[in-house]
Protein backbone atom coordinates (compact mmCIF):
# COMPACT_ATOMS: atom_id res chain seq x y z
CA UNK A 1 0.00 0.00 0.00
CA UNK A 2 1.31 3.77 -0.57
CA UNK A 3 1.28 6.14 2.62
CA UNK A 4 -2.25 7.68 1.71
CA UNK A 5 -3.29 4.05 1.22
CA UNK A 6 -2.09 3.14 4.34
CA UNK A 7 -3.40 6.38 6.49
CA UNK A 8 -6.85 5.22 4.86
CA UNK A 9 -6.59 1.84 6.33
CA UNK A 10 -5.58 3.10 9.62
CA UNK A 11 -8.62 5.48 10.10
CA UNK A 12 -10.70 1.84 9.30
CA UNK A 13 -9.34 -0.20 12.31
CA UNK A 14 -11.54 -1.02 15.24
CA UNK A 15 -11.33 1.63 18.12
CA UNK A 16 -10.32 -1.40 20.28
CA UNK A 17 -7.71 -3.13 22.27
CA UNK A 18 -5.19 -5.01 20.47
CA UNK A 19 -1.70 -5.73 18.94
CA UNK A 20 -0.90 -4.25 15.48
CA UNK A 21 1.84 -5.34 13.30
CA UNK A 22 3.60 -3.85 10.47
CA UNK A 23 5.40 -5.47 7.10
CA UNK A 24 7.84 -4.30 4.36
CA UNK A 25 7.59 -4.27 0.68
CA UNK A 26 9.04 -8.03 0.81
CA UNK A 27 6.37 -8.54 4.04
CA UNK A 28 8.75 -9.49 6.36
CA UNK A 29 7.12 -8.70 10.15
CA UNK A 30 9.35 -5.18 11.20
CA UNK A 31 7.12 -3.46 13.84
CA UNK A 32 4.76 -5.20 16.59
CA UNK A 33 2.98 -2.58 18.92
CA UNK A 34 -0.06 -2.65 21.30
CA UNK A 35 -2.87 -0.29 21.62
CA UNK A 36 -5.73 0.16 23.94
CA UNK A 37 -7.51 1.59 20.84
CA UNK A 38 -5.71 0.50 17.49
CA UNK A 39 -7.44 3.02 15.37
CA UNK A 40 -6.04 6.00 17.63
CA UNK A 41 -2.83 4.33 18.15
CA UNK A 42 -1.95 3.21 14.33
CA UNK A 43 -3.51 6.48 13.15
CA UNK A 44 -1.06 8.58 15.31
CA UNK A 45 1.87 7.26 13.84
CA UNK A 46 0.26 8.98 10.85
CA UNK A 47 -0.88 12.42 11.41
CA UNK A 48 2.30 13.06 13.88
CA UNK A 49 5.13 12.13 11.65
CA UNK A 50 6.07 16.01 11.36
CA UNK A 51 7.37 15.83 14.98
CA UNK A 52 8.28 11.91 15.28
CA UNK A 53 11.57 10.95 15.85
CA UNK A 54 13.79 9.85 12.94
CA UNK A 55 13.27 6.09 13.98
CA UNK A 56 9.42 6.30 13.69
CA UNK A 57 10.19 8.50 10.55
CA UNK A 58 12.05 5.37 9.47
CA UNK A 59 9.76 2.77 10.38
CA UNK A 60 6.39 4.10 8.72
CA UNK A 61 8.71 5.11 5.51
CA UNK A 62 9.41 0.93 5.15
CA UNK A 63 5.12 -0.57 6.35
CA UNK A 64 4.20 -1.40 3.16
CA UNK A 65 1.02 -3.49 5.17
CA UNK A 66 -0.41 -3.94 8.21
CA UNK A 67 -2.24 -6.46 10.23
CA UNK A 68 -4.31 -6.58 13.49
CA UNK A 69 -5.29 -8.55 16.51
CA UNK A 70 -8.14 -7.87 18.27
CA UNK A 71 -8.35 -8.87 22.11
CA UNK A 72 -10.46 -8.50 25.02
CA UNK A 73 -8.29 -5.85 27.21
CA UNK A 74 -5.16 -3.48 27.22
CA UNK A 75 -3.76 -6.32 29.68
CA UNK A 76 -4.30 -9.24 26.55
CA UNK A 77 -2.73 -7.06 23.95
CA UNK A 78 0.56 -6.11 26.48
CA UNK A 79 1.16 -9.98 26.92
CA UNK A 80 0.33 -10.60 23.29
CA UNK A 81 2.69 -7.82 22.12
CA UNK A 82 5.46 -9.46 24.18
CA UNK A 83 4.78 -13.32 22.92
CA UNK A 84 4.93 -11.77 19.14
CA UNK A 85 8.11 -10.18 19.27
CA UNK A 86 9.89 -13.22 21.60
CA UNK A 87 8.59 -15.02 18.62
CA UNK A 88 9.15 -13.14 15.21
CA UNK A 89 12.20 -10.53 16.62
CA UNK A 90 10.81 -7.37 14.69
CA UNK A 91 14.00 -5.24 14.08
CA UNK A 92 12.43 -2.41 14.99
CA UNK A 93 11.22 -3.84 18.47
CA UNK A 94 14.72 -5.81 18.95
CA UNK A 95 16.43 -3.09 20.56
CA UNK A 96 13.43 -1.69 22.38
CA UNK A 97 12.63 -4.76 24.45
CA UNK A 98 14.70 -6.51 26.83
CA UNK A 99 14.56 -10.46 27.27
CA UNK A 100 12.88 -10.64 29.89
CA UNK A 101 9.73 -12.70 30.69
CA UNK A 102 6.64 -11.66 32.36
CA UNK A 103 6.31 -12.53 36.16
CA UNK A 104 4.40 -15.36 37.46
CA UNK A 105 3.94 -16.68 41.63
CA UNK A 106 4.80 -20.18 41.95
CA UNK A 107 3.89 -22.26 44.62
CA UNK A 108 7.67 -24.69 44.76
CA UNK A 109 6.99 -28.36 44.81
CA UNK A 110 8.51 -28.97 47.88
CA UNK A 111 8.01 -30.04 51.76
CA UNK A 112 6.71 -26.47 53.15
CA UNK A 113 6.69 -25.02 50.05
CA UNK A 114 7.40 -21.50 49.55
CA UNK A 115 5.42 -19.05 47.70
CA UNK A 116 8.15 -16.99 45.12
CA UNK A 117 8.11 -14.75 42.30
CA UNK A 118 9.76 -16.27 39.18
CA UNK A 119 10.35 -15.47 35.64
CA UNK A 120 11.40 -18.31 33.96
CA UNK A 121 8.42 -20.91 33.45
CA UNK A 122 10.34 -24.64 34.67
CA UNK A 123 8.31 -27.99 34.06
CA UNK A 124 7.48 -29.89 37.40
CA UNK A 125 9.42 -26.89 39.40
CA UNK A 126 5.78 -25.57 40.96
CA UNK A 127 1.98 -24.65 40.07
CA UNK A 128 2.17 -21.24 38.54
CA UNK A 129 -0.10 -18.23 38.78
CA UNK A 130 -0.02 -15.48 36.16
CA UNK A 131 1.73 -14.18 33.75
CA UNK A 132 1.28 -10.80 35.70
CA UNK A 133 2.64 -7.08 34.23
CA UNK A 134 2.11 -5.64 37.38
CA UNK A 135 5.19 -6.26 39.46
CA UNK A 136 4.70 -3.99 42.13
CA UNK A 137 1.21 -5.39 42.99
CA UNK A 138 2.34 -8.72 42.59
CA UNK A 139 5.16 -8.22 45.01
CA UNK A 140 2.65 -6.48 47.76
CA UNK A 141 0.31 -9.30 47.59
CA UNK A 142 2.92 -11.62 47.73
CA UNK A 143 4.10 -9.46 50.68
CA UNK A 144 0.27 -9.73 52.28
CA UNK A 145 0.40 -13.64 51.98
CA UNK A 146 3.49 -13.98 53.94
CA UNK A 147 2.11 -12.29 56.35
CA UNK A 148 -1.07 -13.08 56.80
CA UNK A 149 -0.16 -17.54 56.75
CA UNK A 150 3.95 -16.96 57.77
CA UNK A 151 5.30 -18.39 54.73
CA UNK A 152 8.78 -19.37 54.83
CA UNK A 153 11.34 -17.38 53.20
CA UNK A 154 14.15 -19.71 53.65
CA UNK A 155 15.90 -22.33 51.02
CA UNK A 156 16.25 -25.04 53.73
CA UNK A 157 15.64 -28.30 52.45
CA UNK A 158 13.27 -28.96 55.39
CA UNK A 159 12.88 -33.18 55.07
CA UNK A 160 11.86 -34.99 57.82
CA UNK A 161 15.00 -36.41 58.56
CA UNK A 162 17.00 -32.86 58.26
CA UNK A 163 14.19 -31.41 61.15
CA UNK A 164 14.33 -34.16 63.35
CA UNK A 165 18.62 -34.20 63.17
CA UNK A 166 17.51 -30.54 64.67
CA UNK A 167 19.70 -29.90 61.72
CA UNK A 168 18.69 -25.80 61.57
CA UNK A 169 18.81 -23.60 64.28
CA UNK A 170 15.82 -20.37 64.82
CA UNK A 171 16.37 -17.40 62.85
CA UNK A 172 15.61 -13.75 62.88
CA UNK A 173 12.51 -14.61 60.93
CA UNK A 174 10.65 -16.39 63.08
CA UNK A 175 11.57 -13.61 66.43
CA UNK A 176 10.15 -10.93 64.59
CA UNK A 177 7.02 -12.76 63.75
CA UNK A 178 6.79 -14.18 60.14
CA UNK A 179 7.45 -17.73 60.04
CA UNK A 180 6.12 -20.47 62.81
CA UNK A 181 9.81 -22.10 62.17
CA UNK A 182 8.75 -25.68 60.94
CA UNK A 183 12.42 -25.91 60.24
CA UNK A 184 12.57 -27.00 64.21
CA UNK A 185 9.46 -28.44 64.44
CA UNK A 186 7.50 -25.78 66.09
CA UNK A 187 4.97 -26.36 63.23
CA UNK A 188 3.77 -29.56 61.59
CA UNK A 189 3.51 -30.03 57.90
CA UNK A 190 -0.40 -30.31 58.07
CA UNK A 191 -0.92 -26.74 59.64
CA UNK A 192 1.57 -25.28 56.82
CA UNK A 193 -0.11 -27.37 54.13
CA UNK A 194 -3.65 -25.41 55.58
CA UNK A 195 -2.53 -22.38 55.18
CA UNK A 196 -0.71 -23.01 51.83
CA UNK A 197 -4.30 -23.89 50.44
CA UNK A 198 -5.64 -21.12 51.64
CA UNK A 199 -3.24 -18.99 49.72
CA UNK A 200 -3.81 -20.91 46.86
CA UNK A 201 -7.46 -20.02 46.43
CA UNK A 202 -6.53 -15.81 46.99
CA UNK A 203 -3.94 -16.69 44.03
CA UNK A 204 -7.11 -18.42 42.00
CA UNK A 205 -8.72 -15.01 42.53
CA UNK A 206 -10.63 -15.55 45.28
CA UNK A 207 -9.47 -12.86 46.97
CA UNK A 208 -12.66 -11.75 49.50
CA UNK A 209 -9.75 -12.28 52.27
CA UNK A 210 -7.50 -9.93 50.60
CA UNK A 211 -10.22 -7.33 50.12
CA UNK A 212 -11.44 -7.37 53.48
CA UNK A 213 -8.11 -6.49 54.61
CA UNK A 214 -7.13 -3.81 52.57
CA UNK A 215 -10.50 -2.40 53.80
CA UNK A 216 -10.22 -2.62 56.85
CA UNK A 217 -6.94 -0.72 57.13
CA UNK A 218 -8.28 1.73 54.87
CA UNK A 219 -10.75 2.78 57.40
CA UNK A 220 -8.45 2.06 60.43
CA UNK A 221 -6.10 5.15 58.79
CA UNK A 222 -9.30 7.13 57.92
CA UNK A 223 -10.20 7.05 61.32
CA UNK A 224 -6.98 8.24 62.59
CA UNK A 225 -6.52 10.81 59.54
CA UNK A 226 -3.84 9.13 58.68
CA UNK A 227 -4.73 9.74 54.77
CA UNK A 228 -1.49 9.15 53.40
CA UNK A 229 -1.24 5.30 54.30
CA UNK A 230 -5.43 4.86 53.42
CA UNK A 231 -4.44 6.01 50.33
CA UNK A 232 -1.86 3.27 49.80
CA UNK A 233 -4.18 0.96 51.02
CA UNK A 234 -6.65 2.31 48.19
CA UNK A 235 -4.06 1.89 45.74
CA UNK A 236 -3.27 -2.16 46.69
CA UNK A 237 -7.25 -2.76 46.44
CA UNK A 238 -7.71 -1.21 43.33
CA UNK A 239 -4.65 -2.91 42.31
CA UNK A 240 -6.16 -6.10 43.55
CA UNK A 241 -8.64 -5.94 40.52
CA UNK A 242 -5.40 -5.99 37.92
CA UNK A 243 -3.70 -8.90 39.64
CA UNK A 244 -6.34 -11.53 39.86
CA UNK A 245 -7.41 -10.32 36.02
CA UNK A 246 -6.83 -13.76 34.01
CA UNK A 247 -5.47 -13.41 30.42
CA UNK A 248 -6.18 -15.98 27.82
CA UNK A 249 -3.49 -14.83 25.87
CA UNK A 250 -0.60 -16.34 27.95
CA UNK A 251 -2.05 -18.84 30.45
CA UNK A 252 0.48 -21.98 31.58
CA UNK A 253 -2.55 -24.02 31.71
CA UNK A 254 -2.94 -23.99 28.12
CA UNK A 255 -1.23 -26.41 26.27
CA UNK A 256 0.20 -26.29 22.92
CA UNK A 257 -3.11 -25.31 19.96
CA UNK A 258 -4.27 -24.65 17.04
CA UNK A 259 -6.90 -22.20 17.16
CA UNK A 260 -9.72 -21.69 14.31
CA UNK A 261 -12.77 -19.59 14.11
CA UNK A 262 -14.40 -18.84 11.11
CA UNK A 263 -17.10 -16.04 10.23
CA UNK A 264 -19.29 -15.83 6.76
CA UNK A 265 -21.40 -13.56 5.05
CA UNK A 266 -22.84 -13.45 1.26
CA UNK A 267 -20.19 -15.50 -0.65
CA UNK A 268 -17.27 -14.94 1.46
CA UNK A 269 -15.70 -16.45 4.58
CA UNK A 270 -12.62 -15.70 6.93
CA UNK A 271 -11.12 -18.24 8.99
CA UNK A 272 -8.71 -16.77 11.76
CA UNK A 273 -6.12 -19.16 13.44
CA UNK A 274 -3.98 -18.75 16.24
CA UNK A 275 -0.89 -20.48 17.07
CA UNK A 276 -0.03 -21.26 20.62
CA UNK A 277 3.40 -22.73 22.14
CA UNK A 278 4.15 -22.58 25.19
CA UNK A 279 0.72 -21.14 27.04
CA UNK A 280 1.17 -18.09 24.76
CA UNK A 281 -0.47 -16.67 21.30
CA UNK A 282 2.62 -16.44 19.16
CA UNK A 283 1.27 -15.88 15.78
CA UNK A 284 -2.14 -15.22 14.26
CA UNK A 285 -3.30 -15.65 10.41
CA UNK A 286 -6.43 -14.77 8.58
CA UNK A 287 -7.59 -16.75 5.68
CA UNK A 288 -9.85 -14.91 3.20
CA UNK A 289 -12.13 -17.45 1.32
CA UNK A 290 -14.28 -17.49 -1.41
CA UNK A 291 -17.27 -19.37 -2.11
CA UNK A 292 -17.00 -21.01 -5.61
CA UNK A 293 -20.10 -23.78 -4.77
CA UNK A 294 -22.90 -23.70 -2.06
CA UNK A 295 -19.68 -25.28 0.47
CA UNK A 296 -20.92 -25.38 4.18
CA UNK A 297 -19.20 -23.68 6.94
CA UNK A 298 -17.42 -27.01 7.94
CA UNK A 299 -15.90 -27.61 4.59
CA UNK A 300 -14.27 -24.18 4.58
CA UNK A 301 -13.11 -24.55 8.21
CA UNK A 302 -11.65 -28.36 7.03
CA UNK A 303 -9.82 -27.70 3.85
CA UNK A 304 -8.59 -23.54 6.10
CA UNK A 305 -7.17 -26.20 8.53
CA UNK A 306 -5.49 -28.92 5.83
CA UNK A 307 -3.78 -25.52 4.41
CA UNK A 308 -2.67 -24.51 7.90
CA UNK A 309 -1.01 -28.23 8.40
CA UNK A 310 0.71 -27.63 5.23
CA UNK A 311 2.10 -24.36 5.68
CA UNK A 312 2.47 -23.25 8.92
CA UNK A 313 2.16 -25.88 11.35
CA UNK A 314 4.53 -28.33 12.89
CA UNK A 315 2.21 -31.20 12.86
CA UNK A 316 3.01 -32.87 16.56
CA UNK A 317 0.84 -35.38 17.82
CA UNK A 318 0.49 -33.58 21.39
CA UNK A 319 -1.04 -30.97 19.69
CA UNK A 320 -4.67 -30.13 19.48
CA UNK A 321 -6.90 -28.49 17.53
CA UNK A 322 -9.74 -26.84 18.48
CA UNK A 323 -12.76 -24.84 16.80
CA UNK A 324 -16.44 -24.58 17.64
CA UNK A 325 -17.94 -26.70 14.34
CA UNK A 326 -18.04 -30.70 14.31
CA UNK A 327 -15.40 -31.95 11.18
CA UNK A 328 -15.92 -34.45 8.86
CA UNK A 329 -14.80 -37.99 10.01
CA UNK A 330 -12.02 -38.13 7.64
CA UNK A 331 -10.08 -35.15 8.67
CA UNK A 332 -11.30 -35.92 12.25
CA UNK A 333 -9.60 -39.15 12.51
CA UNK A 334 -6.33 -37.84 11.16
CA UNK A 335 -5.94 -34.81 13.96
CA UNK A 336 -6.53 -34.21 17.48
CA UNK A 337 -9.63 -32.47 17.33
CA UNK A 338 -11.91 -30.71 20.03
CA UNK A 339 -14.76 -28.70 20.24
CA UNK A 340 -14.47 -26.73 23.82
CA UNK A 341 -17.69 -26.21 25.77
CA UNK A 342 -16.02 -23.79 29.08
CA UNK A 343 -13.28 -22.63 30.15
CA UNK A 344 -10.28 -21.40 28.52
CA UNK A 345 -10.42 -23.00 25.66
CA UNK A 346 -13.56 -21.69 24.88
CA UNK A 347 -12.14 -18.39 25.63
CA UNK A 348 -9.56 -18.96 23.11
CA UNK A 349 -11.95 -19.99 19.98
CA UNK A 350 -14.46 -17.30 21.25
CA UNK A 351 -11.62 -14.78 20.60
CA UNK A 352 -10.54 -16.49 17.16
CA UNK A 353 -14.15 -15.89 15.81
CA UNK A 354 -14.50 -12.47 17.38
CA UNK A 355 -11.26 -11.79 14.65
CA UNK A 356 -12.18 -13.34 11.74
CA UNK A 357 -15.82 -11.22 12.03
CA UNK A 358 -13.70 -8.35 12.49
CA UNK A 359 -11.76 -9.14 8.91
CA UNK A 360 -15.18 -9.69 7.67
CA UNK A 361 -16.31 -6.55 8.76
CA UNK A 362 -13.67 -4.53 7.44
CA UNK A 363 -14.02 -6.45 3.82
CA UNK A 364 -17.70 -6.17 4.22
CA UNK A 365 -17.61 -2.19 4.62
CA UNK A 366 -14.74 -1.80 1.78
CA UNK A 367 -17.40 -3.92 -0.48
CA UNK A 368 -20.49 -1.40 0.96
CA UNK A 369 -17.79 1.99 0.24
CA UNK A 370 -17.80 0.84 -3.23
CA UNK A 371 -21.69 0.21 -3.63
CA UNK A 372 -22.21 2.96 -0.95
CA UNK A 373 -22.67 5.95 -3.65
CA UNK A 374 -25.84 5.11 -5.53
CA UNK A 375 -27.72 4.59 -1.80
CA UNK A 376 -26.62 7.75 -0.60
CA UNK A 377 -27.82 9.20 -3.68
CA UNK A 378 -31.05 7.84 -3.03
CA UNK A 379 -31.53 8.81 0.03
CA UNK A 380 -30.40 12.50 -1.12
CA UNK A 381 -32.98 12.07 -3.47
CA UNK A 382 -35.73 11.34 -0.95
CA UNK A 383 -34.45 13.84 1.53
CA UNK A 384 -34.37 16.60 -0.83
CA UNK A 385 -37.48 15.47 -2.48
CA UNK A 386 -35.70 15.80 -5.97
CA UNK A 387 -37.50 14.59 -9.05
CA UNK A 388 -33.93 12.62 -10.36
CA UNK A 389 -31.21 10.99 -8.94
CA UNK A 390 -28.06 13.59 -8.53
CA UNK A 391 -25.46 11.59 -10.30
CA UNK A 392 -24.31 15.11 -11.21
CA UNK A 393 -23.39 17.61 -8.44
CA UNK A 394 -21.67 21.19 -8.36
CA UNK A 395 -21.15 23.23 -5.57
CA UNK A 396 -20.07 26.86 -5.45
CA UNK A 397 -18.38 29.13 -2.82
CA UNK A 398 -16.96 32.94 -2.66
CA UNK A 399 -13.68 33.51 -0.84
CA UNK A 400 -12.43 37.44 -0.48
CA UNK A 401 -10.38 38.78 2.49
CA UNK A 402 -11.66 42.00 3.51
CA UNK A 403 -12.55 42.65 -0.53
CA UNK A 404 -9.40 42.17 -1.79
CA UNK A 405 -8.75 39.50 -4.59
CA UNK A 406 -12.26 38.00 -4.57
CA UNK A 407 -12.57 34.27 -6.45
CA UNK A 408 -14.75 31.70 -6.45
CA UNK A 409 -15.10 28.21 -7.36
CA UNK A 410 -16.77 25.15 -8.61
CA UNK A 411 -16.54 21.83 -7.72
CA UNK A 412 -17.87 18.30 -9.01
CA UNK A 413 -19.32 15.41 -7.59
CA UNK A 414 -20.21 12.71 -9.74
CA UNK A 415 -21.57 9.25 -8.77
CA UNK A 416 -20.64 10.69 -5.02
CA UNK A 417 -17.35 11.15 -5.39
CA UNK A 418 -15.17 13.97 -6.58
CA UNK A 419 -14.58 14.90 -10.78
CA UNK A 420 -11.45 17.13 -10.42
CA UNK A 421 -11.51 17.54 -13.86
CA UNK A 422 -14.40 19.17 -14.05
CA UNK A 423 -13.28 22.13 -11.16
CA UNK A 424 -13.39 25.88 -11.93
CA UNK A 425 -11.60 28.60 -10.54
CA UNK A 426 -13.23 31.89 -11.18
CA UNK A 427 -12.25 35.44 -11.22
CA UNK A 428 -14.88 38.04 -10.12
CA UNK A 429 -14.89 40.26 -13.27
CA UNK A 430 -18.30 42.63 -12.89
CA UNK A 431 -18.41 43.29 -9.17
CA UNK A 432 -16.30 45.93 -6.93
CA UNK A 433 -15.87 45.26 -3.23
CA UNK A 434 -16.97 42.19 -0.90
CA UNK A 435 -20.38 41.34 -2.73
CA UNK A 436 -20.83 37.81 -1.91
CA UNK A 437 -24.70 38.40 -3.50
CA UNK A 438 -23.15 39.69 -6.19
CA UNK A 439 -20.26 37.75 -6.81
CA UNK A 440 -22.49 34.50 -6.43
CA UNK A 441 -24.55 35.94 -9.30
CA UNK A 442 -22.05 36.54 -11.70
CA UNK A 443 -20.01 32.86 -11.23
CA UNK A 444 -23.76 30.97 -11.86
CA UNK A 445 -24.30 32.87 -14.86
CA UNK A 446 -21.07 32.23 -16.39
CA UNK A 447 -20.82 28.59 -15.15
CA UNK A 448 -24.53 27.53 -17.05
CA UNK A 449 -24.12 30.60 -19.75
CA UNK A 450 -20.72 28.50 -20.94
CA UNK A 451 -22.57 24.57 -20.30
CA UNK A 452 -25.69 26.15 -22.32
CA UNK A 453 -23.34 27.88 -25.14
CA UNK A 454 -21.48 24.25 -25.45
CA UNK A 455 -24.53 22.02 -25.32
CA UNK A 456 -22.95 20.54 -22.52
CA UNK A 457 -25.19 18.49 -19.96
CA UNK A 458 -26.57 19.85 -17.06
CA UNK A 459 -25.91 18.88 -12.83
CA UNK A 460 -29.09 17.54 -11.73
CA UNK A 461 -28.37 19.18 -8.43
CA UNK A 462 -26.86 22.77 -7.54
CA UNK A 463 -25.38 23.55 -3.91
CA UNK A 464 -24.77 26.72 -2.65
CA UNK A 465 -22.17 27.13 0.01
CA UNK A 466 -24.45 29.52 2.40
CA UNK A 467 -27.62 30.78 3.53
CA UNK A 468 -31.11 32.59 1.56
CA UNK A 469 -28.87 35.85 0.25
CA UNK A 470 -26.07 33.82 -1.71
CA UNK A 471 -29.06 31.33 -2.85
CA UNK A 472 -31.23 33.74 -4.09
CA UNK A 473 -28.53 35.20 -6.60
CA UNK A 474 -27.59 32.09 -7.49
CA UNK A 475 -31.45 31.60 -8.21
CA UNK A 476 -31.77 35.23 -10.26
CA UNK A 477 -28.82 33.88 -12.65
CA UNK A 478 -30.50 30.64 -13.21
CA UNK A 479 -33.82 32.69 -14.05
CA UNK A 480 -31.87 34.78 -16.66
CA UNK A 481 -30.78 31.90 -18.62
CA UNK A 482 -34.28 30.17 -17.99
CA UNK A 483 -33.03 27.31 -16.22
CA UNK A 484 -34.57 28.09 -12.96
CA UNK A 485 -36.91 24.75 -12.17
CA UNK A 486 -35.14 22.52 -14.41
CA UNK A 487 -32.18 22.24 -12.39
CA UNK A 488 -32.26 21.61 -8.36
CA UNK A 489 -30.88 24.31 -6.18
CA UNK A 490 -30.20 24.23 -2.65
CA UNK A 491 -28.40 26.58 -0.16
CA UNK A 492 -26.33 24.76 2.96
CA UNK A 493 -25.88 27.43 6.00
CA UNK A 494 -22.70 26.76 8.21
CA UNK A 495 -23.27 27.48 11.65
CA UNK A 496 -26.29 24.86 11.52
CA UNK A 497 -26.11 22.89 9.10
CA UNK A 498 -29.24 24.19 7.71
CA UNK A 499 -30.56 23.31 3.86
CA UNK A 500 -32.64 26.16 2.22
CA UNK A 501 -34.76 26.05 -0.77
CA UNK A 502 -35.81 28.32 -3.22
CA UNK A 503 -38.73 30.72 -1.62
CA UNK A 504 -38.94 28.76 1.05
CA UNK A 505 -38.56 30.77 4.35
CA UNK A 506 -38.16 27.13 6.52
CA UNK A 507 -34.83 25.54 6.05
CA UNK A 508 -34.33 21.27 6.21
CA UNK A 509 -32.85 19.80 8.89
CA UNK A 510 -31.41 16.72 7.76
CA UNK A 511 -30.26 14.30 10.60
CA UNK A 512 -26.81 14.39 11.42
CA UNK A 513 -26.12 10.58 10.44
CA UNK A 514 -27.69 11.01 6.78
CA UNK A 515 -25.18 9.94 4.33
CA UNK A 516 -26.94 12.21 1.80
CA UNK A 517 -26.03 14.98 4.76
CA UNK A 518 -22.32 14.19 4.73
CA UNK A 519 -22.21 14.13 0.55
CA UNK A 520 -23.17 17.63 1.25
CA UNK A 521 -20.80 18.69 3.44
CA UNK A 522 -18.42 17.04 2.29
CA UNK A 523 -19.21 19.22 -1.51
CA UNK A 524 -18.91 22.71 0.48
CA UNK A 525 -15.84 21.60 2.40
CA UNK A 526 -14.30 20.82 -0.52
CA UNK A 527 -15.54 24.19 -2.55
CA UNK A 528 -14.74 25.99 0.36
CA UNK A 529 -10.85 24.60 -0.19
CA UNK A 530 -10.73 25.05 -3.49
CA UNK A 531 -11.74 28.46 -3.56
CA UNK A 532 -9.39 29.54 -0.79
CA UNK A 533 -6.20 27.81 -2.20
CA UNK A 534 -7.31 29.88 -5.35
CA UNK A 535 -7.57 32.93 -3.14
CA UNK A 536 -3.84 32.49 -1.92
CA UNK A 537 -2.20 32.38 -5.18
CA UNK A 538 -3.80 34.98 -6.26
CA UNK A 539 -2.61 37.15 -3.40
CA UNK A 540 0.91 36.15 -4.02
CA UNK A 541 0.63 36.61 -7.48
CA UNK A 542 -0.99 40.08 -7.15
CA UNK A 543 2.10 40.78 -4.25
CA UNK A 544 5.15 39.73 -7.07
CA UNK A 545 2.95 41.70 -9.43
CA UNK A 546 2.87 45.06 -7.41
CA UNK A 547 6.74 44.77 -6.75
CA UNK A 548 7.74 44.00 -10.26
CA UNK A 549 5.72 46.23 -11.83
CA UNK A 550 7.23 49.01 -9.44
CA UNK A 551 10.30 48.16 -11.68
CA UNK A 552 11.00 51.34 -14.26
CA UNK A 553 11.00 48.90 -17.42
CA UNK A 554 9.07 46.15 -16.81
CA UNK A 555 5.65 45.95 -17.87
CA UNK A 556 2.59 44.05 -17.56
CA UNK A 557 3.41 41.54 -20.66
CA UNK A 558 7.08 41.32 -19.53
CA UNK A 559 5.69 40.15 -16.10
CA UNK A 560 3.42 37.24 -17.87
CA UNK A 561 6.06 35.86 -19.61
CA UNK A 562 8.33 36.00 -15.96
CA UNK A 563 5.37 34.51 -14.56
CA UNK A 564 5.00 31.82 -17.11
CA UNK A 565 8.30 30.57 -16.67
CA UNK A 566 9.14 31.12 -13.05
CA UNK A 567 6.09 30.75 -10.94
CA UNK A 568 7.70 32.38 -7.93
CA UNK A 569 8.92 35.74 -6.91
CA UNK A 570 11.62 33.46 -5.01
CA UNK A 571 12.29 31.81 -8.33
CA UNK A 572 12.79 35.43 -10.46
CA UNK A 573 15.20 36.48 -7.43
CA UNK A 574 17.23 33.62 -7.67
CA UNK A 575 17.50 32.98 -11.46
CA UNK A 576 20.68 33.37 -13.18
CA UNK A 577 20.99 36.40 -15.95
CA UNK A 578 21.47 33.88 -18.80
CA UNK A 579 18.17 32.38 -17.87
CA UNK A 580 16.23 35.56 -17.31
CA UNK A 581 17.88 36.67 -20.87
CA UNK A 582 16.12 33.69 -22.45
CA UNK A 583 12.94 34.64 -21.29
CA UNK A 584 12.80 38.45 -21.41
CA UNK A 585 15.79 39.67 -23.86
CA UNK A 586 19.04 41.19 -22.45
CA UNK A 587 18.09 44.73 -21.73
CA UNK A 588 15.03 43.53 -19.67
CA UNK A 589 17.49 40.78 -17.88
CA UNK A 590 19.95 43.61 -16.84
CA UNK A 591 16.90 45.70 -15.02
CA UNK A 592 15.62 42.79 -13.10
CA UNK A 593 19.49 41.69 -12.03
CA UNK A 594 20.26 45.60 -11.08
CA UNK A 595 17.16 46.27 -9.12
CA UNK A 596 17.66 42.49 -6.97
CA UNK A 597 21.31 43.84 -6.57
CA UNK A 598 20.63 46.82 -5.29
CA UNK A 599 17.78 45.43 -3.16
CA UNK A 600 20.70 43.39 -1.73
Amino acid sequence: MSHDELKKYALSLPPKPGVYRYYDKENTLIYVGKAKNLKNRVNSYFNQLATSSRKTKRLVSQIRSIQYTVVDSEFDALLLENSLIKENQPKYNVNLKDDKSYPYLCIVKERFPRIISIRRKIHGFGEYFGPYTSVKTMNAVLELLRKLYKIRTCKYNLSEQNIQNNKYDLCMEYHIGNCKAPCVGKQTEKEYNEEIEQARNILKGKSAIVKEYFTQKIQEHAAKLEFEQAQEYKEKLEGLTRFYSKSIVANIKVPNLSVFGIASADNKSVVHYMKIRNGSIVGTKNIIIKKELEETEAELLESSILHVLQEDFENEKKTLIISHIELGDSLSEQIAYGIPEIGDKKKLVLLAIKNARQKLMELTRDIESRKKHPEALEIMRQDLKLKDLPVHIECFDNSNIQGTNPVASMVCFKNGKPSKKDYRHYNIKTVVGPDDFGSMREIVYRRYKRLQDEQAPMPQLIVIDGGKGQLSSACQSLKELDLYGKIAIVGIAKRLEEIFFPEDSFPLYISKKSPSLKIIQQLRNEAHRFAITFHRLKRSQNFIKSELLDVQGIGPSTFELLMKEFKTLKNIREADFNALENTIGAAKAKIITDYFSSEK
